[in-house]
């Protein structure tokens, strides 16, 4: 079985991913990472190779960064201890000081149980399939086992989050005075550097979910738990929420009535606005097939064309650096801006947005209107034989499922990766629509891909 997933290593901690796994995995990540010119030019001068070792502040990241650290110094790397910082904070800081590589410990917007270790390459991007397999194969091979002077060092990265936030504060294009934001930090990664950051730039600042004891991250909280983020704008009258995941990649935002403005509006006010400014890269969004056809409609009437990838924030970021896009996401809130980050980064996001709101003194549910938002109907077809979507009649039905919409809808059947059930989209005008067209497909789904 792989070990890694769509985003890296993850699972129950001390289930399937132990301290043992941790400490190997780093090993193995030395010997794969350590390969190469830039290596051994650095080797050859008499330097050890760098490494950045960020986490999230579940309990489990304390044992779990400690193996990394140890497997990575056991192999002559030295480690820079970042602490407990966002995933695209981890990113960025590892292309900052010209780290060779880095290590995020964490299981983003999953329960406190589990954890992950997301391994990026220099300049702080994800690895591609290729370069996980050979770690993976490197698993049962020999290590690096060096002695004496050349063991690697463990050190603290002292002033990684000043490094971060200055980062970040010079991206924006204007400052944020006189805005009101609730900011919902999911007890995660960013419950100490986002609301530092938004204030410096400016914002008046209301704070909840950002008391991290461990084991409370995205419990209730954050961007898969709006509901409270909503009260807390409404309580407070700000002018709107913004709410992080775990590892801070991702971010949703409530306006000033409490309605959810979701990564495919966000994507929508930044891309009209970077085009209007001449920094969108070719006149084009990327996003991937779940995306809105709101957000295709809007993006067609200002000129921007839209690219679709495959589902998976890594998708997107393939197709942006191999073309030189300046901007994608997905509708759950990883937005990357590449002029700025090499990932999703949800404390950027939420600054760019709310300087846009400054920019233009518009609130952010006229920004949002830019984009109609079509009702959208999931249905999740369990134990089904999902190798079979291509099944000729199930086409048939999702020809004419198409042909009734016309231009005013679409629909997309697609199989699980990891389990054994087929997710059937339908997007309408009308939401009754929507949903009876879904649950007609769904119901060809059982029948004909039955196990």
């Amino acid at each position: 079985m792989a070990l890694f997933g769509t985003d890296g290593v993850r699972g129950l901690a001390n289930g399937p991913l132990t301290a043992d796994v941790a400490l190997t995995l780093a090993q193995a990540t030395a010997v794969v990472l350590g390969q190469g010119r830039t290596a051994e030019a650095r080797r050859a001068a008499g330097k050890r190779l760098t490494a950045v070792v960020a986490r999230d502040p579940r309990i489990s990241g304390e044992f779990l960064s400690a193996a990394v650290s140890a497997g990575l110094a056991s192999s002559g790397v030295d480690v820079l201890d970042a602490g407990v910082l966002p995933t695209p904070a981890a990113a960025y800081l590892i292309a900052d000081i010209d780290a060779d590589f880095g290590v995020m410990v964490s299981a983003s917007h999953n329960p406190a149980p589990d954890n992950g270790i997301k391994i990026f390459a220099r300049g702080g991007v994800k690895l591609p399939d290729v370069v996980e397999e050979r770690i993976e194969f490197a698993l049962g091979g020999p290590k690096l086992q060096p002695t004496g002077a050349e063991v690697g060092r463990i050190r603290r990265f002292a002033d990684a989050e000043d490094r971060y936030v200055v980062h970040l504060l010079q991206s924006l294009p204007h400052r944020l005075d006189g805005l009101h934001v609730v900011l919902d930090c999911a007890h995660g990664a960013a419950s100490g550097v986002s609301p530092e950051t938004f204030r410096d730039a400016g914002a008046r600042v209301t704070v909840i979910g950002a008391d991290p004891d461990g084991l409370n991250i995205n419990d209730g909280v954050g961007s898969t738990h709006l509901d409270h983020l909503a009260v807390e704008v409404l309580r407070h009258g700000a002018d709107l929420g913004i709410a992080h995941d775990g590892d801070a990649d991702r971010c949703l935002a409530v306006d000033a009535g409490g309605h959810t403005v979701d990564g495919d509006q966000i994507m929508a006010i930044l891309a009209v606005a970077m085009k209007e400014r001449g920094v969108l890269h070719d006149d084009t969004l990327v996003a991937t097939v779940m995306s809105n056809l709101g957000l295709h409609r809007a993006m067609a009437d200002h000129g921007i064309r839209v690219v679709q990838t495959g589902v998976g924030d890594r998708y997107v970021l393939e197709e942006m650096n191999e073309h030189g896009y300046s901007l994608g996401g997905e509708q759950s809130g990883h937005v990357i801006m590449s002029r700025f980050a090499t990932t999703g980064d949800g404390v950027l996001t939420g600054l760019h947005l709310m300087a846009e709101m400054a920019r233009q003194g518009r609130s952010l549910a006229d920004l949002a209107s830019i984009m109609t938002v079509y009702p959208q109907v999931l249905i999740n077809v369990r134990d089904v034989d999902r190798t079979r979507v291509a099944d000729p009649e199930l086409a048939i039905a999702v020809a004419a499922a198409e042909q009734a919409l016309g231009d005013t809808g679409r629909v997309l059947l697609r199989a699980s990766g990891t389990e054994p059930l087929v997710r059937v989209m339908v997007e309408a005008a009308d939401e009754a629509a929507a949903q009876r067209i879904g649950e007609q497909l769904a119901d060809v789904v059982r029948q004909r891909l039955a196990l």
